[in-house]
């Protein structure tokens, strides 16, 4: 019997100062019966980083994620169905990448675990071409202490400063500062 994926609820409070965005969002996660909670966690902290101030071209949403291989963790599409953004937690690999930058206007990736350094340095070179792909790590122990804030029913508060992010749930909260391993590449 195949294992169902358990559901999450979270309140999640956006104060991004960086961006000007103040926001509230109501939010159902399906936690896949594979996933952790501090992919989970990952999962809802790049959200809370890549939300739009506004739904004039599409919203952010979750997609299927780990359940379909063709899907990012999170995407947003506009009114035509034209994907603005492809989101992943973890480590994908460079064809991966390379599929995702050809669909969309701008993917980015959020890695996590300790080791990050291993992984990127393997890909690196391979995914430098790719111009609409940002990359970000945070620190393994900075998000196995957002994951400690897993709860079935959350109440959280982000707040996103000078590149330094605030997370907390009223009892506890995490400092996490994000390294940007790539940038997305301007034209000129």
């Amino acid at each position: 019997m195949a294992l169902k994926s358990t559901i999450f609820k979270a309140q999640l409070q956006i104060a991004d100062m960086d961006r000007a965005l103040y926001a509230d969002h109501a939010l159902t996660l399906a936690r896949h019966p594979s996933e952790t909670d501090e992919r989970m966690m990952m999962r809802l902290l790049a959200f809370a980083l890549a939300v739009p101030a506004d739904t004039d071209h599409g919203a952010l949403e979750f997609a299927a994620g780990l359940a379909d291989p063709d899907e990012p963790d999170l995407w947003q599409k506009d009114l035509t169905g034209e994907l603005k953004q492809w989101i992943e937690v973890g480590q994908p690999d460079d064809r991966r990448l390379a599929k995702a930058c050809g669909r969309a206007d701008k993917v980015r990736i959020w890695s996590y675990s300790s080791s990050t350094p291993i992984w990127w340095s393997g890909i690196e070179n391979k995914v430098a071409r790719l111009a609409n792909l940002e990359v970000w790590q945070i620190d393994a122990a900075e998000s196995q202490a957002l994951a400690a804030m897993a709860e079935r029913s959350m109440q959280l508060q982000v707040t996103v400063q000078e590149g330094h992010l605030y997370v907390g749930n009223g009892r506890d909260s995490v400092s996490l500062e994000p390294r940007r391993l790539k940038e997305i590449q301007t034209r000129r």
